[in-house]
């Protein structure tokens, strides 16, 4: 039995896990909420934090100890959304294809994952500094630079624009093509058929590349 005042030998077991076993109940917490929000914010855009706190099963002190405020959570559901773009895209293997073919397989996997989030489209998104911003955009951004170079390159598009003001322009196209499915203007098929066909021309591309 350790004397009175003893301590236990430096790398004991006892207690140890314990940290451990917080952080991963924590992660879990967190997992949890977000997966709940991407749900429950897809179907009521308006869902508030107490909302997403009981189906998340969790309570409403437990959200704001992850997630401060609301809009917190949010950034929490479109930075999971922006990953599942990143690991969609690099799956598409976007660099091995002719340009004009990358382009709209670009357009058509990053439509399709926005498709499975139909009330995010009615969702504002937090507010943002320009990195956040940025940040948020990376994995589209990035890969429609490489691949308007590339269609430049190739004579597949026309060489009259910077590709970064073609991968800003892309993106500002989405997001109107976006805007009008949340408005109930058009339906997500003639939008992302509108969109393709903008963009299209936009680069100065063939209307008849294909995927």
């Amino acid at each position: 039995m350790p004397s009175q005042g003893s301590r236990e030998p430096a790398g004991s077991a006892a207690d140890r896990p314990a940290p451990r076993r917080r952080r991963a109940d924590a992660e879990r917490s967190r997992s949890a909420i977000v997966d709940a929000a991407v749900r429950l914010l897809g179907e009521r855009p308006e869902a508030s934090v107490e909302a997403i706190a009981a189906a998340a099963g969790v309570t409403r002190q437990t959200v704001y100890a992850h997630y401060p405020s609301r809009s917190e959570v949010l950034t929490a559901v479109f930075d999971r959304v922006t990953a599942e773009t990143d690991a969609a895209l690099d799956a598409a293997r976007l660099d091995e294809l002719p340009a004009a073919t990358g382009l709209l397989r670009l357009l058509d996997v990053s439509w399709e994952i926005a498709d499975r989030y139909p009330g995010l489209r009615h969702a504002d998104p937090p507010p943002a500094d320009r990195k956040e911003e940025a940040e948020q955009h990376r994995p589209i951004t990035e890969r429609l630079e490489r691949i308007a170079r590339r269609g430049q390159e190739s004579g597949e598009f026309a060489r009259d624009a910077e590709p970064r003001w073609l991968a800003a322009a892309t993106v500002a196209l989405g997001h109107a093509a976006g805007a009008e499915v949340a408005a109930g203007r058009m339906t997500p098929a003639a939008a992302a058929d509108a969109l393709r066909t903008g963009v299209l021309r936009l680069y100065g591309a063939e209307a008849d590349a294909e995927v």
